[in-house]
């Protein structure tokens, strides 16, 4: 977060003083990510519009809809889709290589447009695809 920070000041040849957004909005999307409620990349997303806007982290989210899914019934529906339109993949887990679980994860994660709770998904694919 510091290190975000600190490039989009010298991006925008900011000091903190100018800042839009209030010192409490830091800990708030901090807050979001380790609660589950987003994922980082979807605080870095929210962070750009936060910096560029000066809107609290939870009203971005609220308004774009980025909220994390971690309904496990969504979930599994997305990686159903992901192992049956991925069979090489799902295979090569099968046998062994675990590094094709990353590739089926990314799937997932594009299906839900990375909205999905990384965690779940793993553990969801793994359970599918041991079965």
């Amino acid at each position: 977060m510091i290190n975000n920070l600190r490039a989009k000041m010298t991006e925008a040849q900011t000091t903190v003083a100018d800042l839009k957004f209030p010192p409490t909005a830091i800990p708030e999307l901090i807050e979001l990510v380790d609660s589950g409620k987003i994922s980082t990349k979807i605080a870095q997303e929210v962070f750009t519009e936060m910096f560029g806007s000066g809107k609290s982290p939870l009203k971005i989210v609220e308004k774009k809809g980025l909220l994390q899914v971690s309904d496990t019934g969504e979930l599994e529906k997305f990686c159903d889709q992901a192992i049956a339109a991925n069979p090489g993949p799902a295979a090569d887990f099968k046998a062994g290589k675990v590094a094709a679980l990353n590739f089926l994860k990314g799937q997932v994660m594009k299906l839900s447009k990375g909205k999905a709770n990384p965690a779940l998904v793993g553990e969801i694919l793994e359970r599918k695809l041991k079965a």
